[in-house]
């Protein structure tokens, strides 16, 4: 009897170990892709005398500053903390024009990004385009 009962125990200490490995790497998989792709991209036809200036910071990093030539790019992964509070805030320069905006904001972003948590954003003359697949461009506001 103590037999059988040591044997019912290790198959269950063994069953729990692996329904406990399991929902742990399961676990690790589903928060592990929780990354957006955010994308800042020179739209300007020609600028190729004035550069864009693009300076990003949030209250967790500064990505520092670039001078991006015609289509260029600037781009980052932004990890939404639990409360889906954080955001990366931009700041444009062309020319004397200034322009801050949020290039990602989770609890705006998190749905808005698509499938593919792509958070991209096109700056031209006229404005500045999100898209969240780099096909369709949608005005969201102008400089």
């Amino acid at each position: 009897m103590k037999f059988v009962a040591r044997v019912y125990l290790t198959l269950w200490l063994a069953s729990s170990f692996i329904i406990m490995m399991a929902t742990v790497q399961r676990a690790r998989l589903l928060f592990a892709t929780n990354e957006y792709y955010v994308r800042v991209i020179n739209g300007f036809s020609d600028n190729s005398s004035v550069p864009l200036v693009i300076w990003c910071a949030s209250e967790e990093m500064d990505l520092g500053g670039r001078a991006l030539q015609e289509h260029d790019d600037f781009s980052w992964v932004m990890r939404p903390n639990f409360w889906s509070s954080n955001r990366m805030k931009c700041t444009m320069k062309w020319g004397n024009t200034r322009k801050s905006f949020e290039a990602f904001k989770a609890s705006r972003d998190t749905d808005r990004c698509g499938l593919h948590r792509m958070c991209s954003w096109m700056v031209t003359q006229n404005g500045f385009y999100f898209s969240n697949d780099e096909v369709n461009w949608r005005k969201d506001f102008l400089w």
